[in-house]
């Protein structure tokens, strides 16, 4: 094998360690996967819950977002968080396809919905 064919297998090796590494222990990095995250599918749907990305997007502890009408004014929305283990088909697990995630991201420990997520948990 010649040098530059080595090198860039050390390289691989050393890329493919650390990915495995993060993976891992990422918690123990300053990652934590134990945050609540926000996931909008192009259903429309929208979960929230505990995402891991890797090596697929799944969903731990997860709570759909619905929309209802206000009974006292019609023109005024209200929001429900529904746990999905209380659904009829309650999943332990969601498993997502990643081409029907129009975005994720960290849900802010001060949104309404972290708030209500910490008073559910007290």
């Amino acid at each position: 094998m010649s040098k530059n064919k080595v090198k860039i297998l050390v390289i691989v090796v050393v890329v493919l360690v650390v990915g495995f590494t993060v993976s891992l222990f990422g918690k123990n990095l300053g990652i934590n996967k134990d945050d609540y995250s926000i996931v909008y599918l192009t259903t429309g749907e929208v979960y929230i819950g505990k995402l891991d990305t890797f090596p697929d997007f799944r969903l731990d502890d997860a709570y759909i977002l619905q929309v209802t009408k206000d009974a006292t004014d019609p023109n005024k929305n209200n929001f429900q968080l529904q746990p999905i283990k209380d659904a009829l088909w309650a999943p332990e697990v969601l498993y997502l396809i990643k081409k029907n995630v129009v975005f994720y991201g960290p849900l802010s420990s001060l949104s309404a919905i972290a708030k209500k997520l910490a008073e559910q948990v007290k």
